[in-house]
C-alpha cells in the first residue's frame, strides 16, 4: 500500500475520503488551515496525523500520492511545492472513482440542499436491508460514527457535490461518480463564487443525468422547475417523480403537520407510515426520495420503514447538543435560506408559540458574497430574534437585512460579542439554534456551558 497526503484532509468530503484510504490500508497524513469537530475529532480516532496549515514542506518528498481538496488553489505554497517537485496528485473525487467505486452499484445523492441528510437516511435504509453498503457522507452520521467506510455489500451511496472538483479540473465532482441511480433533490441557485447563475449549475446536473445508464434509475424532486428543466435537456434513463401531489411516483401524505410522521405512497399505494425524530417537509422528501432510491436497487419500502424510527441523522443536522436553564441549544449546518427557512418551519410546527433564537454565521462563499442577503430576512422571518455574526471581512452590510427582520435583530463582530448578546436576549423556554456550515468558534457549547454556569 501507498502513502498519501490529503490537502484540505479536515473538509467533510475529504476526512471522507481519508477514511476510506485508511480502510483501504494506505499509510494516510494531511493537513489543513481550519480544523474543527466533527471531522478533526474522526480524522485524531482514526489515528491520521494532521499538519496545521499548507507550507512549502507539508508534503514528504516521498509521498507516493497527495490527493487535493478543492479549497486549494494555484498559489497556495503546498500546491506550488507539490506541482514543482513533479509529485503525482490527483483529486478527491478522481481518487474515490478510481479506487473504491469499481464493481460497485453506487447511488448519488444530488441538490442544493438536504445531500448529506438523504445520503445519511438512504444508507440507513440498505443497511436496515442487510446490504451492508459503502458511503461517503458530507458529515459524521450519528448511527455510523463515521462519515465513510468502503462496506461489504455491492451498493456504495455517495453524497455527489455539484461544486467543482479541484483547481486542475473544473467539472462538479459529480461527474465522476457514474451512478447506477442518482437522486436528484432540488436545485436552486448557489456557490456564487463558481457559478454565475442557475442555468450553469443545470448545466453540470445534466452533466451528471448524462452518466446513468439506462438499466439504472433518476430519483427527481417533482416539485422543482429547474430539474424538469435538466431532464428537458435530454434523458436516457427511467425517471420517478417524489412529492406531496399525489400524482407522482412518489407521494409523501403528512400526519403531523412538523414531519414527524407521514405516510408513504408509491404508485397510489400506501406503504406504510414512518414516524421518526427528524422535523420539517424538506426532511420528508429527504425521506421519500431515499425510499424510492433503495427501492430501485431491489430494497422493499415497507421492510425497512419501520427501521427509521431508529434513524439519528447527522451531526450538526438540527443537533440537540444540550439543555439549561429550560433553554434548548442545537447546532445546525445552515449555508443557504431555503434550508433555513424550511428548518425553522419544521422547529415551529413541533414547539408552537415558544421563541426562536436564531445565532448565524454568514460563512459559506455565497453568503460571504451577499449572493443570498436579499433572501436572509424572509428565511428568517419564523425567528423571534437573530444575532448575526457579521465579521469585518463580509462582503455585504448586514444594515438591510436588519431592518427587513420581523423580530428583533442584531449584528455583531465576534463571536464573544455574539455569546452576549445572546446571554442577554434568552429567555426559559426558548429553542437557540446555532446556524454556520463552519466551526463557529465553538460558539453552540461555549453558549450552553455559559447557560450552565449562570
Amino acid at each position: 500500500m501507498s502513502t498519501i497526503h490529503i490537502l484540505g484532509i479536515a473538509g467533510t468530503f475529504m476526512g471522507g475520503v481519508a477514511a476510506l484510504a485508511r480502510e483501504l490500508g494506505h499509510t494516510v497524513r494531511g493537513s489543513d488551515q481550519a480544523i474543527y469537530p466533527p471531522m478533526s475529532t474522526q480524522l485524531e480516532q482514526l489515528g491520521i496525523a494532521l499538519a496545521p496549515g499548507y507550507r512549502a514542506d507539508s508534503v514528504a518528498r516521498d509521498c507516493d500520492e497527495v490527493v487535493v481538496g478543492n479549497a486549494l488553489s494555484r498559489g497556495n505554497p503546498a500546491v506550488e511545492a507539490v506541482l514543482d517537485a513533479g509529485q503525482r496528485y490527483i483529486s478527491g473525487a478522481q481518487w474515490l472513482s478510481e479506487q473504491v467505486l469499481p464493481g460497485r452499484d453506487t447511488l448519488a445523492v444530488a441538490g442544493t440542499h438536504g445531500k448529506t441528510t438523504t445520503t445519511t437516511i438512504l444508507t440507513w435504509l440498505l443497511q436496515a436491508a442487510g446490504r451492508e453498503p459503502g458511503f461517503l457522507i458530507g458529515g459524521v452520521a450519528e448511527d455510523f460514527g463515521v462519515s465513510a467506510r468502503v462496506g461489504q455489500g455491492r451498493e456504495f451511496v455517495v453524497e455527489a457535490d455539484e461544486y467543482d472538483t479541484a483547481f486542475f479540473d473544473k467539472r462538479s465532482k459529480f461527474v465522476h461518480y457514474r451512478p447506477l441511480v442518482a437522486i436528484l433533490n432540488n436545485l436552486e441557485y448557489d456557490h456564487a463564487d463558481i457559478f454565475p447563475d442557475v442555468a450553469a449549475i443545470q448545466r453540470q446536473f445534466h452533466h451528471l443525468v448524462r452518466t446513468v445508464p439506462a438499466r439504472g434509475r433518476l430519483i427527481v424532486n417533482g416539485e422543482d422547475t429547474y430539474l424538469s428543466e435538466v431532464l428537458a435537456m435530454g434523458c436516457w434513463t427511467p425517471v420517478e417523480r417524489f412529492g406531496f401531489d399525489p400524482g407522482l411516483e412518489w407521494h409523501a401524505e403528512l400526519v403531523n403537520a412538523d414531519g414527524s410522521a407521514f405516510i408513504v405512497h408509491h404508485r397510489g399505494v400506501a406503504l406504510g407510515e414512518v414516524r421518526w425524530s427528524l422535523l420539517g417537509r424538506h426532511n420528508v422528501l429527504n425521506g421519500l426520495a431515499a425510499l424510492a432510491a433503495a427501492h430501485a436497487v431491489g430494497v422493499a419500502p415497507a421492510s425497512v420503514i419501520p427501521a427509521l424510527a431508529r434513524f439519528r441523522s447527522v451531526k450538526r443536522r438540527m443537533e440537540v447538543i444540550g439543555r439549561a436553564d429550560d433553554i434548548t441549544v442545537y447546532d445546525d449546518f445552515a449555508h443557504h435560506p431555503t434550508a433555513i427557512r424550511t428548518t425553522l418551519e419544521g422547529l415551529r410546527a413541533k414547539i408552537g408559540q415558544r421563541r426562536i433564537v436564531v445565532a448565524m454565521e454568514p460563512r459559506s462563499n455565497s453568503m460571504r458574497l451577499g449572493a443570498h442577503a436579499d433572501a436572509l430576512a424572509p428565511s428568517l422571518a419564523l425567528a423571534d430574534a437573530v444575532v448575526f455574526l457579521h465579521r469585518p471581512e463580509l462582503a455585504w452590510d448586514a444594515a438591510s437585512v436588519i431592518a427587513a427582520m420581523r423580530g428583533d435583530a442584531h449584528a455583531v463582530p465576534d463571536t464573544d460579542a455574539l455569546l452576549a448578546r445572546l446571554g442577554a436576549t434568552v429567555q426559559p423556554g426558548d429553542h437557540v439554534v446555532f446556524m454556520s456550515n463552519g466551526g463557529f468558534d465553538g460558539a453552540p457549547r461555549r453558549f450552553l456551558a455559559q447557560l450552565q454556569a449562570r
